[in-house]
């Protein structure tokens, strides 16, 4: 299927490992011009060889404290100048802790709105004038099942993220006609180097990877090239009908609660 991503720039924070790196290499190799932006230069510096490898486009890696809003402008307004437009933003950070509802205070509260639900905002706020002037625009918010499927366990998670699902169906009432989407992801249990480090803290990654997935239809973590293959899609011009969604891509998990 053509994707007609080809020439696009794409934008992606936290692109320096998991997720953010798998949806990049993905655009990547369907031609897309890709930014992407984190915190650590050594991962990043990993991550861009990694992306030269395939690109069939530029690559371009910024070291950027994306809980910093003046950074996230500098380095939207950066990217765009260097590459001469944007037309794809895919915004995604760390979750918080874990523990239920009453284990944390009002600070871990804040910061999580700090860590979380603004630097989404920021980025976006910073990318859509430049879709818009372009006419053709992607936004795309990487979250959580806990914005579908409540988990005790997570509930900094749910609480910060629910604020990007809100923000996103406000965005999608006033961008209707200026040819820019705006769609969350919201990944379930992944094999990603976080969930690989969980699974495995008492020895057996496989028999933790088995446990994660107890409750999954498909009896199985995601994998990272999955969930990259979904972002893709609906950064496409064939998803071009496809705004105001919130796409989980859980192996079914929210079916059973």
């Amino acid at each position: 299927m053509e994707l007609g991503l080809a020439g696009k720039v794409a934008l992606v924070a936290g692109g320096s490992s998991g997720l953010g790196l798998a949806v990049a290499e993905e655009l990547a190799k369907e031609g897309a011009h890709v930014a992407i932006g984190s915190r650590d230069p050594e991962k990043l510096s990993r991550a861009e060889r990694r992306l030269k490898e395939l690109a069939r486009g530029q690559v371009h890696a910024t070291a950027v404290d994306l809980k910093n809003p003046d950074a996230i402008h500098r380095w939207v307004e950066d990217i765009a100048g260097r590459m001469g437009a944007l037309h794809i933003a895919v915004t995604n950070s760390g979750g918080p802790p874990p523990g239920p509802a009453t284990k944390f205070g009002i600070a871990a509260y804040r910061d999580a709105v700090d860590s979380v639900l603004l630097p989404p905002i920021s980025l976006a706020l910073a990318a859509l004038p430049y879709m818009k002037s372009a006419r053709w625009g992607r936004l795309l918010f990487i979250t959580s099942e806990t914005v579908v499927r409540p988990v005790a366990r997570f509930a900094l998670s749910g609480f910060s993220r629910l604020g990007i699902v809100g923000f996103s169906s406000a965005l999608v009432q006033e961008l209707g006609d200026c040819g820019v989407t705006v769609n969350v992801l919201a990944p379930g249990y992944t094999r990603t180097p976080p969930v690989e480090r969980t699974a495995g803290a008492e020895g057996d990654m496989d028999a933790g990877l088995r446990a994660m997935a107890a409750h999954i239809p498909l009896r199985r973590v995601g994998l990272p090239d999955e969930f990259a293959a979904a972002a893709a899609f609906l950064a496409s011009e064939r998803a071009s009908f496809i705004t105001g969604t919130v796409q989980l891509v859980d192996g079914g998990a929210s079916v059973i609660g």
